[in-house]
């Protein structure tokens, strides 16, 4: 029997990088999965994919700053396949800059996309789980940034701490109706987005590329190595399985020894 028979997970920014990687292994083992993602297109292609693998797919057309766009989107989800039982909250973007030169409208853009998204969600896809105390699993994608900061991600900090802080509420909020919360906090994974960090951080700290990815993004892991796609996959298939909440509220880093707690 697959470890998520039954289940039905929602999960944002699912169109590509780790939310992608995430829904595939979900609908390997036994998820309806709702691939959600501003991008319509690249959702309904990705939820596709999955689909022409034997797994249960939908593409959702969500921009999680968009509260009726995320409400429309989560009930969709929930006409769709019945019910919810995982929500995991990933979309994300990156926009490195000094304190100083950072423009506003950037650092709003970053907290509603993060923050703003992940409260937006999860309020919806509470509206669902307390139904008759059904329950259900919130994971946040968090970030070692959960933990730690670095420079020129002032805002991108503080919305992943941001992330622990609503996790812990839910964690207490939601345990009278069986909704447990988790937050993964993954070091340095080389998705698209952190490509792209890798000659914006060299431009700007004045180093080469090469030296950020020794000296900046690996340094403090214990063996120099990228997280990778499967190991927070694998990590969310775990905590979306628990089969109780002594996990609740509590943060997961999957970083290479990067932070440790």
């Amino acid at each position: 029997m697959a470890r998520l028979d039954g289940k039905v997970a929602l999960i944002t920014g699912a169109a590509s990088g780790i939310g992608k990687a995430i829904a595939e292994l979900y609908a390997r083992e036994g998820a309806a999965v709702a691939i959600a993602d501003i991008n319509q297109q690249a959702a309904a292609a990705a939820a596709a994919a999955i689909e022409a693998a034997s797994g249960r797919a939908i593409g959702v057309a969500m921009d999680v700053t968009d509260e009726q766009a995320v409400d429309a989107g989560t009930d969709a989800v929930v006409r769709a396949f019945g019910h919810l039982d995982v929500l995991i909250s990933n979309a994300g973007v990156q926009i490195v800059n000094p304190i100083e030169s950072f423009p506003l409208a950037d650092w709003k853009k970053m907290l509603a996309i993060h923050l703003d998204g992940a409260f937006l969600t999860t309020r919806a896809a509470l509206r669902h789980m307390y139904k008759g105390d059904r329950g259900g699993t919130v994971i946040y994608m968090g970030s070692a940034h959960s933990h730690e900061a670095s420079v020129l991600k002032a805002p991108y900090v503080t919305a992943k701490h941001g992330l622990l802080g609503l996790a812990r509420t839910l964690a207490k909020e939601g345990a009278p109706h069986n909704v447990r919360s988790h937050v993964i906090c993954p070091g340095f994974v080389r998705t698209p987005l952190v490509e792209k960090q890798i000659p914006e951080q060299a431009r700007e700290l004045g180093i080469s590329e090469e030296e950020v990815i020794r000296n900046v993004m690996l340094k403090h892991t214990v063996d120099g190595v990228f997280t990778t796609l499967d190991d927070v996959a694998q990590v969310a298939l775990f905590l979306a399985a628990f089969p109780s909440a002594a996990l609740t509220g509590q943060s997961l880093l999957v970083s290479h020894g990067w932070h440790m707690q």
